[in-house]
């Protein structure tokens, strides 16, 4: 009885922490490849330090409304451990997580979303030499029809997250921009939006010495190009194009996208690309992954969600950057169906011992020697 009780307990053990360690470590950071350095950006003579990045999306927490007290529970373990574990494994320099943080988030009470955000920095704390940053989401503050100044706002007290906001790390410039402040109809979030992303822009000019109204000065000390974060990913026609282990499934793939409503509108996209020229656009949203190419050489990453809850197998993007180059990976989390099937093996083979040692067993009778 009790080597069936310790096996339970290892196999507890295993499926909820062990494993988490086992599977993240065997993801590593990219290496930067010299013959994809930026030649237009100036070089240093000190040895650059990369940027060691990670990017998650649509964590959706769950509120008092959706989900099952269990189903919350077991969610909000997983997307913990993991993310715990990557701190300890691989120690990045910078975190992002690109909206969606929470599920009911548009909907929630003042009391609720202060929940809400103790839950969130006790699921995704960070060690102190590490930053964290957020993107809005339209589950945060609703869409663009539904947000609402004091929505808005609270969000961005909240989390400590504006809606254009330009991140300089050792001179790689990460710019994240809330994905419905891109409607273009000039409304209380829209306009501010594009002249904060104009004004980046311009920084970005000044830096080159492009602009013409720098006052020999610039917010940027040295250009190079932007890495682009928000929550919507650019335009596209549907995920038909992706081609991904954690892409769509194959019965929703075909299915048309909607402007401002699962990516950004076609004019807004252009415009960023236009405005900003990034080297890297990174996106969450569809719940699914896809990459594409954007003029050539402008990669585009929309990553799947980071619960269990919306992806069987949900990954995170690991990202190396200096001002001349960078390079990224995924790092797929553990596939719920194999802790399944582990905790079903697990409790069957426990049964089945037990059933044996516990049969009931027949007395041994001497055979009796005839006279």
């Amino acid at each position: 009885m009790l080597n069936a009780v310790l096996g339970l307990i290892f196999t507890l053990f295993y499926c909820e922490y062990l494993i988490y360690y086992i599977v993240l470590a065997q993801c590593d950071w990219p290496a930067l490849d010299s013959r994809k350095e930026d030649l237009t950006v100036s070089q240093t003579e000190a040895t650059e330090k990369p940027v060691k990045a990670i990017f998650i999306a649509d964590t959706h927490l769950l509120g008092p409304r959706n989900g099952h007290w269990f189903d919350k529970l077991r969610r909000e373990w997983q997307m913990y451990r993991a993310f715990q574990t990557m701190m300890t494994i691989h120690r990045p320099d910078v975190v992002f997580i690109l909206g969606d943080v929470f599920d009911e988030g548009q909907w929630c009470s003042s009391t609720e979303f202060e929940s809400y955000i103790q839950r969130f920095h006790s699921l995704f704390y960070v060690p102190k030499n590490t930053y964290l940053y957020v993107v809005a989401g339209n589950h945060d503050i609703g869409f663009h029809y539904a947000i609402t100044p004091y929505r808005n706002q609270r969000f961005i007290n909240g989390l400590k997250s504006p809606n254009v906001r330009r991140v300089s790390i050792r001179d790689n410039h990460f710019t994240l921009i809330n994905s419905m402040a891109l409607e273009g109809d000039g409304c209380f979030l829209c306009r501010p939006t594009e002249i904060a992303v104009d004004k980046i822009a311009k920084d970005l000019k000044c830096a080159r010495k492009m602009g013409n109204d720098c006052n020999n000065a610039s917010a940027i000390s040295r250009y190079s190009r932007p890495i682009l974060l928000q929550h919507y990913p650019m335009y596209r026609e549907s995920d038909e194009i992706c081609n991904e282990l954690d892409q769509a499934p194959d019965d929703i793939k075909n299915i048309k996208f909607r402007e401002r409503w699962e990516c950004l509108s076609k004019e807004a996209s252009e415009q960023l690309l236009d405005i900003l020229n990034p080297r890297l656009i990174v996106a969450g949203h569809t719940h699914h992954g896809c990459r594409r190419i954007h003029r050539d050489d402008i990669l585009e990453f929309t990553i799947p969600s980071f619960s269990w809850r919306n992806k069987v197998n949900p990954s995170l993007l690991m990202g190396v950057f200096t001002p001349r180059n960078y390079a990224v990976s995924k790092c797929y989390m553990p596939v719920e169906s194999t802790v399944i099937i582990i905790y079903y093996v697990s409790l069957t083979c426990t049964m089945i011992y037990l059933i044996i040692k516990l049969r009931p067993r027949r007395p041994a009778y001497s055979r009796l020697k005839m006279p």
